[in-house]
């Protein structure tokens, strides 16, 4: 007779950490290609960037602090979520600016404004999408798999390095899918090439958090999960996690 089946684990926080994945992810996305910010750097001079770019490495770190905590597969989950959140938000944004405008100077003065915010094309939101769903996954399996090679030791090697190849599949899936055609070729590779080191930047420069928030989710949670019997498939929703904690936690 099978034996009796284990109560999945209660945490105190992994909510907290799958919404601000979530809402870093929409707002970045929403908000943040609307703008485009011009800065004169020392040595490097004038640079251009989208302002998301300065919001969205947020939710790869919230992706690293997920899977060395919880695991690759409840980081899964909220990968998931996210995908759902950019979906949602892509077909309300689309249902609002096609619904006609009320016939007021207020609603038609505002429309064009819509437009321009949240009337990006449906290239450029499919490429995001589909950028974000590889991008992250190849992010938390690589962080998951480097933790098993080193035994849970050097931590900034895993999420620096999970986070230059998953932002690196995300810039080389996203830039030419929305853009090629668009932009002459050593335009996208330029900007490409930017955002690729601005975003692995923002990684590095917060290190120190993550290590911060890493070591105190560990603590409070009393768990530090090993990915050491995992099916790392991304097309699944089942929270493994109770039959990968540390046996030393």
């Amino acid at each position: 007779m099978p034996g009796p089946k284990t109560r999945p684990m209660a945490f105190r926080y992994y909510d907290f950490c799958l919404v601000g994945m979530v809402a870093v992810l929409l707002c970045s996305n929403l908000i943040g290609p609307a703008k485009v910010c011009a800065l004169t750097l020392p040595v490097v001079g004038l640079v251009s960037f989208g302002a998301g770019n300065l919001f969205f490495p947020i939710s790869y770190i919230f992706g690293d602090i997920l899977t060395e905590v919880y695991g690759y597969a409840r980081a899964r989950r909220a990968i998931w979520a996210g995908f759902a959140a950019l979906l949602f938000a892509s077909l309300m944004a689309w249902a609002v600016l096609h619904m006609p405008a009320a016939d007021t100077a207020y609603n038609q003065s505002l429309q064009p404004a819509l437009d321009v915010v949240f009337g990006t094309t449906g290239r450029i939101v499919l490429a995001s999408i589909l950028a974000y769903w590889v991008g992250d996954f190849v992010n938390s399996y690589v962080l998951a798999r480097m933790k098993l090679w080193s035994g849970g030791r050097w931590l900034w090697t895993r999420t620096i390095g999970s986070t230059v190849l998953g932002q690196g599949v995300d810039s080389l899936i996203f830039y030419p899918l929305a853009f090629y055609g668009l932009w002459a070729s050593d335009t996208l590779l330029l900007v490409m090439l930017f955002n690729f080191v601005f975003k692995v930047g923002v990684e590095v420069l917060l290190t120190p958090v993550t290590y911060g928030v890493v070591g105190w989710l560990k603590h409070a949670e009393g768990l530090d999960t090993y990915d050491t019997h995992t099916r790392f498939t991304p097309f699944s929703l089942r929270d493994e996690g109770e039959r990968r904690q540390n046996p030393t936690a």
